[in-house]
C-alpha cells in the first residue's frame, strides 16, 4: 500500500483540512480504501495521485506566467537599467540541426523580445536537410544585424556545430541555447543585473522549466547554488548557462567525441578553472517538449549517457582523483562516482549509549559481522546507564571483540556535544564516525563509501540514508529554515523512490546531514573546534556541519549507503516533558541566533521552495 502513503503525505503537504480540493480526494481515499480489493485501491490511488501532481502542476502553470508577464517586467526594467553600470554583451550560441522551422523560429523570436537588448545571436547549421532551416535562418540574419549565421556545407554533430557557433562570437559572455527552446524576456537583464552585483562570476546558471505545444509549463527545476558533488552525479547545472568568454576561449570550447553529453563535459571543464560560480534562483528558460526533444523521454538520446560517463571519467583523470564513474541502473543520466581510497587509516566509530542493551546489540553486531574495511574501533560512551543486560552486553563485547571495542564510562548528564567530544578523546582514528546507538548497518562497504568520501579535501561531513523499519526514508539531508530552524527532507517517502529531480537517488551537496551517521576527518573535528556543548541535545549536529560550510567545506550525503535507524528509540522524542521543551528552547534560541543567515538562505535550497513541505514543493505564495 506504498501508493496510499505517498498520497496521504501527499495531501498533508498540499493543504490542511480547509483546502476544499485536498480534503475531497482525501475523503474519497477513505472511502475506496474501504471497499474489497487490493488491485482495486491500488488502481483508484493512483490515478488520485496522478490527478493531485496535475493540480500542482496547474498552479506552477499560473505561477510562472505571472512572473513572466510582459508588462511587469518592462516595468522592472525600465525603473533599474539606468542604474546598472556595468552592461556587458552577451553572445546567444546555438547549434542548429533540423528543427521544427516553427519552433527554431519560437526561440529566435525569444531572443529578439529580450528586454535587454546588448546582444548577439550566433547561430550554426549543422547542413540541416530541410532547405527551410537555412532559409528561415538567412531571413533573420538579414533583418536583425544582431542575428550571425553560419551554413555549414558538411554535418559535423553537434560538438563542431556549436563550435561553428562559437567562432561567431564576440561578447563577453557567452550564453548556450537550443534551437527549439526558449528564453524568457527579461533572461538576459536578470544576468546583467547579476553581473553588476557579483562582477567576478565566470560562470552562471539560472532555474528551468519544460513547456509543451500548447505553451503549459511544467516540471520547473529550481536548483541550488553551487553544489560540486550535485554536478558529478547529474548535470544540475542545464539551461540557460552563462560562462564568460574567456573561460570557453581557454578551455577551447566543445570536444568532439562528446556528442549528446558535450555540454556537461564543457561544464566540467570549466568549474576547474574557477571557483565563481554564480546562480540565480529564477526560471528563465523553457525546455521545450515535443517527441524528437531530449525533455520529452529519458532515452530520447541514449548515447548521451555513454558520453556523460566518459566526460566525468575525464574530469577524475584531469583532477588527480583515482576512481570511476558508473551508471545508477534505474535512474538514467544519473552517475555514481566510486573513488579508490588512496588516504586509507583508521575509523574510530563513536556511539553514544545509556542502557537499552537490544538496540545496541543489534548496532553492534550489524558493524561486526558485516563491515568489510578492515580498520576501525568501536569506542561505546556508556552515560549512566543502569540496566544489568547493557553492563552483561559490554562486558561480552568486551571479552569477545578486544581488539575493535572498547567502552568508556561518560558520567554527566545527557549532552550529546560533550559526548562526541569525550568520543574523540578517546579515539586513535584518522577519521571518525559518530553513530548512534539505534541503527542497524545493512550492507558490507558501507564504512568504505563512507571513507572514500570523506577522504576528499573539500569534503566537510559525509552522511547517508537513513531509513525507517518499514523501509520509508527518515534521512536524506537537511535543509535550514525548514520547519522553522532545520529538518529532514523526503520524509517518510519510500527508499526506492527517485524524489524531485532524483534528489533521493543522487549524490548531493546539502548544508548539513544528521548526526545519527556522520563521517568526518579527525583534522577538520579538531579544525572547527569539534562539537558545540552549550548545545546540548538539538542542532549539535547540523551546527557542527555548518562550522565546516563556513569553513569552506562540502558536506555531502550518499544515496547508496543504507542504514536502518530506530530514530529516538533509546533517549524518546524530545518534548513529552517540561524539562525537555525547555532544553528545546534553549538550544532553538543558540542555535537560530548564532545561523540565522543560514536558515534565511540556505545555499543549497532554493528560495522558490516551500519551508513547510520537506519534499521540494514550490511555494506558491513566494513572491
Amino acid at each position: 500500500m506504498r501508493l496510499t502513503t505517498r498520497f496521504i503525505n501527499f495531501i498533508n503537504k498540499i493543504g490542511t483540512p480547509e483546502n476544499t480540493k485536498a480534503q475531497n480526494i482525501f475523503n474519497f481515499l477513505k472511502f475506496i480504501i474501504t471497499k474489497p480489493g487490493i488491485k482495486l485501491v491500488k488502481q483508484k490511488v493512483k490515478r488520485l495521485i496522478l490527478s493531485a501532481e496535475k493540480h500542482n502542476q496547474n498552479i506552477y502553470n499560473r505561477w510562472i506566467k505571472d512572473r513572466t508577464n510582459i508588462n511587469i517586467l518592462q516595468g522592472q526594467y525600465n525603473s533599474t537599467i539606468g542604474s546598472l553600470k556595468v552592461q556587458p554583451k552577451f553572445s546567444i550560441v546555438v547549434p542548429v540541426y533540423n528543427p521544427p522551422v516553427h519552433y527554431l523560429k519560437l526561440a529566435i523570436e525569444s531572443v529578439r523580445e529580450q528586454l535587454y537588448g546588448n546582444w548577439e545571436l550566433c547561430l550554426a547549421d549543422d547542413n540541416s536537410p530541410n532547405p527551410e532551416v537555412q532559409k528561415t535562418l538567412q531571413e533573420y540574419a538579414d533583418k536583425d544585424h544582431r542575428i550571425k549565421i553560419v551554413l555549414r556545407k558538411t554535418n559535423g554533430h553537434i560538438s563542431v556545430c556549436s563550435n561553428s557557433a562559437l567562432a561567431l562570437a564576440t561578447g563577453d559572455y557567452i550564453v548556450f541555447m537550443d534551437h527549439d527552446d526558449l528564453l524568457t524576456p527579461n533572461c538576459l537583464f536578470e544576468f546583467v543585473k547579476h553581473v553588476n552585483a557579483n562582477p567576478l562570476d565566470d560562470i552562471i546558471y539560472s532555474d528551468e522549466d519544460k513547456i509543451d505545444d500548447k505553451g503549459f509549463h511544467t516540471s520547473a527545476h529550481f536548483k541550488p547554488n553551487w553544489a560540486p558533488d550535485n554536478l558529478l552525479s547529474r548535470n544540475y547545472m542545464g539551461h540557460v548557462l552563462v560562462m564568460r568568454k574567456s573561460i570557453t576561449d581557454k578551455i577551447n570550447g566543445f570536444r568532439e567525441g562528446y556528442e549528446g553529453s558535450q555540454d556537461y563535459d564543457l561544464i566540467l571543464r570549466a568549474t576547474e578553472l574557477t571557483s565563481h560560480i554564480g546562480h540565480i534562483s529564477k526560471v528563465l528558460y523553457h525546455w521545450r517538449i515535443h517527441e524528437l526533444s531530449v525533455a520529452s523521454a529519458s532515452d530520447a538520446k541514449p548515447y548521451a549517457y555513454i558520453a556523460a560517463q566518459k566526460a566525468l571519467n575525464d574530469a577524475l583523470e584531469r583532477r588527480g582523483t583515482p576512481g570511476t564513474a558508473e551508471f545508477v541502473a534505474d535512474s538514467p543520466g544519473t552517475y555514481r562516482i566510486k573513488y579508490k581510497i588512496t588516504k586509507p587509516g583508521k575509523v574510530s566509530i563513536i556511539i553514544p549509549t545509556k542502557n537499552h542493551a537490544v538496540l545496541l546489540e543489534k548496532a553492534l553486531s550489524s558493524i561486526i559481522e558485516l563491515t568489510d574495511y578492515p580498520d576501525y574501533e568501536i569506542i561505546l560512551l556508556n552515560n549512566n546507564s543502569d540496566a544489568p543486560d547493557f553492563f552483561a552486553l559490554v562486558n561480552r563485547y568486551t571479552q569477545e571483540h578486544s581488539n575493535v571495542f572498547k567502552s568508556i564510562d561518560a558520567a554527566f548528564p545527557f549532552n550529546f556535544s560533550k559526548l562526541m567530544n569525550v568520543g574523540e578523546a578517546h579515539a586513535t582514528g584518522d577519521y571518525l564516525l559518530f553513530l548512534n546507538n539505534d541503527v542497524e548497518v545493512l550492507q558490507k562497504d558501507w564504512l568504505t563509501e563512507m571513507v572514500s568520501f570523506a577522504q576528499r579535501e573539500k569534503t566537510g561531513a559525509v552522511g547517508v540514508k537513513l531509513l525507517y523499519p518499514d523501509d520509508t526514508i527518515q534521512h536524506a539531508g537537511v535543509v535550514l529554515g525548514l520547519g522553522g530552524a532545520a529538518a529532514h527532507v523526503f520524509s517518510k517517502i519510500h527508499r526506492s523512490e527517485r524524489g524531485y529531480f532524483n534528489y533521493v537517488k543522487s549524490l548531493n551537496n546539502y548544508s548539513s546531514v544528521t548526526g545519527a551517521c556522520l563521517m568526518c576527518r579527525r583534522s577538520l573535528f579538531k579544525e572547527v573546534g569539534g562539537f558545540e556543548e552549550a548545545l546540548r541535545v538539538e542542532y549539535n549536529d547540523i551546527d557542527f556541519c555548518l562550522k565546516l560550510l563556513a569553513k569552506g567545506y562540502y558536506n555531502v550525503y550518499l544515496p547508496d549507503v543504507e542504514l536502518y535507524h530506530y530514530e529516538s528509540a533509546s533517549r524518546g522524542q524530545p518534548y513529552l516533558n517540561k524539562e525537555n521543551w525547555e532544553q528545546h528552547e534553549i538550544d532553538f534560541g543558540i542555535f537560530t541566533k548564532k545561523w540565522l543567515n543560514y536558515i534565511n538562505n540556505d545555499p543549497f535550497y532554493n528560495p522558490n521552495l516551500s519551508l513547510h513541505s520537506d519534499d521540494f514543493q514550490l511555494d506558491a505564495h513566494k513572491i
